[in-house]
């Protein structure tokens, strides 16, 4: 503690040492190569051209796997069948990939978590990779392994949730609702913490057009944009409860010295800071142990309605609402006419 008439010195936050990301990635990646060596494409290829049998079953073993001679069993589905160079969704399935039916029907609750660690192909799992280690270092350098691991899987399981919900008809793996959790979390970390930040619009320009840029990759085929959606918003209120940092000045009263002045002393937290964790908090425990039953009903409701109809229904109210704004614009184009009309 500084004597009277010194000058205080200022000590930064404390600085983790990052191994949970790094782990997480040697983790999925020993995943991916699990799931490879299960898949063993050159092995079922020929056992589905010898079930079929004939001229057909010769066709579909001549179709053959990516880079057999050189992988062995670990060669890839055709790149007809993957894009993203990986295995089958067969294999994926047996693995733990994410599905309604099995979730609803089958009781594989399990799956919300396990489909996390699993990746469609080598694209996937080096975009989710990289990502990863990009913006998880960092964070896990402030605030430490155990916040930034839960954020991880937390976010990751509310990314599914959401898919599970409303991806009915597909199946589903990726780190990306996660890595979204992050993100959001990168953002009411900005927030909560506002006053401490110095070039404070700078860094929300900044992670606001990154967090644009990954939102449109949602856009691209064969992407789960609500497993997206899922993790950034669980992550971006995890954030506000776990990632709230003591203000700058904040001196506790057992470790003033004597004499120290009481009214010279800030308090921890901000108001705003208490109020926003507050929120956060009702609203995940109110999503997560889902207190209130018409949400609860609105969710059984969603798991009973096919995707199909819902996307007729939305395209069906679409078409509704255009030919009214299109009525809208006639009439008001008449009025015009008519008011010309009386003023010549």
């Amino acid at each position: 503690m500084p004597r009277r008439g010194e000058t205080a010195v200022f000590r930064p936050f404390r600085r983790w040492f990052p191994f949970l990301v790094p782990l997480f990635v040697v983790v999925n990646v020993a995943l991916f190569v699990l799931t490879m060596y299960v898949n063993d494409c050159p092995a079922h290829m020929q056992a589905a051209g010898d079930a079929i049998g004939g001229s057909a079953g010769e066709g579909a073993a001549a179709q053959g796997c990516w880079l057999e001679p050189e992988l062995g069993r670990f060669a890839f589905q055709s790149y007809k069948e993957n894009p993203l160079i990986g295995p089958s969704s067969a294999t994926l399935l047996r693995m733990g990939a994410l599905e309604t039916s099995k979730i609803t029907k089958d009781h594989e609750g399990w799956r919300l978590i396990t489909c996390i660690w699993l990746h469609a192909g080598v694209v996937h799992i080096l975009a989710n990779m990289l990502s990863l280690l990009l913006i998880g270092i960092r964070l896990e350098k402030e605030f430490g392994f155990m916040r930034i691991g839960t954020l991880y899987v937390i976010s990751g399981v509310g990314g599914s949730l959401l898919s599970a919900l409303f991806m009915v008809s597909n199946i589903s793996v990726g780190a990306s609702g996660a890595l979204f959790g992050l993100l959001g979390s990168m953002l009411s970390e900005l927030i909560t913490n506002w006053t401490i930040y110095e070039n404070k619009f700078a860094a929300l320009l900044t992670l606001v057009i990154i967090i644009l840029i990954n939102l449109a990759v949602g856009i691209l085929p064969h992407v789960d944009n609500f497993a997206h959606l899922g993790g950034f918003t669980s992550g971006f209120f995890l954030g506000f409860v776990l990632l709230v940092r003591p203000q700058f000045g904040y001196i506790n009263q057992k470790n003033s010295p004597l004499g120290f002045p009481v009214g010279t002393t800030k308090r921890k937290y901000k108001t705003y800071q208490i109020i926003l964790w507050v929120i956060a908090t009702v609203i995940l425990v109110d999503h997560w142990l889902g207190i209130g039953t018409e949400r609860v009903q609105c969710q059984r409701a969603l798991f009973m309605v096919p995707l199909s109809e819902l996307y007729t229904y939305f395209k069906v109210e679409l078409q509704h609402a255009k030919q009214l704004l299109h009525v809208f614009t006639a009439r008001k184009s008449i009025k015009s006419d008519m008011r010309k009309y009386w003023k010549d």
